[in-house]
C-alpha cells in the first residue's frame, strides 16, 4: 500500500495535503504538482512511502531543481511510483543508458546464462543499488540530518520526518 502527501511550508508552519499520484508519470510532473502547492515559492516536500518497503522525499524549493532521497532504490525500482523518483542522474547513469547495447556487454563467456562467479544477484549493467540513493542532506536544514534519515525504517519514516519538522499533526490529518 502506498501513501503520498505534500507538506508545504508557510508563514504559519506546515500545511499538508494528500496527493494522488495516478496522473503523475514523470519527476517533472511531480515537481509541477509540488510547485502548485507552494506558498510564495517556499519549500514543499513530497513524501512517498510503500508500506514496509521504502520511502522517498522530494524537496522542491521555488524554481530550483528537485532534491531527492530514496531509502531503498532496489525496492523503489519495483514500484511505479518509485520509478518516477529513480532518474538516471540519481542512479549515476547516463540518460538513456539501459545497459542493453553491445558496447556495454561484458562478453566473458557467461552470456549464455551461466552465473558469473562474483555475481551478487544484481545485473552488472544498469543495476539499481540496494539501499539509499540521492541527496542524504535533503532535510538537514529542517532538522533531520543524514544519519537520522538513513536510520529511519520504511514503516514509520514519514511520521518521524513530520515529527522532526513539527508537522506530525497536519500529516496525520491527511493519512
Amino acid at each position: 500500500m502506498y501513501f503520498a502527501a505534500l507538506l508545504a511550508r508557510t508563514e504559519d508552519g506546515w500545511e499538508a495535503s494528500d496527493t494522488e499520484l495516478d496522473d503523475v508519470e514523470t519527476l517533472s510532473d511531480l515537481t509541477d504538482l509540488a510547485r502548485d502547492a507552494s506558498v510564495d515559492e517556499d519549500t514543499v516536500l513530497v513524501l512517498i512511502e510503500q508500506e514496509d518497503a521504502w520511502f522517498g522525499v522530494v524537496r522542491v524549493d521555488g524554481e530550483d531543481d528537485p532534491r531527492i532521497y530514496v531509502s531503498d532504490a532496489a525496492a523503489a525500482a519495483r514500484s511505479s511510483y518509485g520509478e518516477i523518483l529513480l532518474t538516471d542522474e540519481l542512479l549515476g547513469r547516463e540518460p538513456g543508458d539501459d545497459g542493453a547495447d553491445l558496447d556495454s556487454l561484458d562478453l566473458d563467456g557467461t552470456e549464455d546464462g551461466e552465473p558469473d562467479s562474483d555475481d551478487d544477484g544484481a545485473a552488472a549493467d544498469g543495476a539499481v543499488p540496494h539501499g539509499p540513493v540521492g541527496d542524504r542532506e535533503v532535510l538537514d536544514d529542517l532538522g533531520v540530518g543524514e544519519k537520522e534519515l538513513r536510520s529511519l525504517d520504511a514503516d514509520d519514516a514519514l511520521s518521524s520526518i513530520a515529527e522532526a519538522l513539527g508537522a506530525s499533526e497536519v500529516l496525520e490529518t491527511v493519512r
